[in-house]
């Protein structure tokens, strides 16, 4: 199982700026946060893969829409806790921001899927 601390720290150092730079760096925190997680969902992605000898385009052929099932899994998974987060610490506002940027995070990989099959 890889090492989560990085990702936990990142979140960890992202939840103390907001404290410290308060709400006007908000969005832009957790734009930075997201960033970092869509990077780290997409390398362990990458290594599950090339453990496996899978190429990234396998399921392509028949069902192109197979290919967001680790997106969107990865999204509820990562999600789950981001609410609890996001709700304990910035309420409403948080907990909208969240789930808005793994909505966005969502289209953005089904628009790339959809671009490439």
């Amino acid at each position: 199982m890889p090492d989560k601390r990085p990702l936990r720290d990142d979140l960890q150092a992202t939840l103390d700026a907001r404290r410290d730079l308060g709400p006007d760096y908000e969005a832009a925190l957790v734009e930075s946060f997201v960033e970092r997680l869509d990077e780290t969902i997409a390398a362990r992605v990458q290594a599950e893969l090339a453990v496996r000898g899978a190429a990234p385009h396998r399921h392509q052929g028949k069902n192109p829409g197979s290919a967001m099932i680790p997106v969107a899994l990865g999204s509820m998974g990562i999600g789950i806790p981001l609410t609890a987060i996001a709700a304990g610490n910035a309420g409403l506002v948080g907990l909208t921001i969240t789930w808005l940027a793994i909505v966005i995070i969502n289209v953005a990989a089904a628009a790339a899927i959809m671009r490439r099959g």
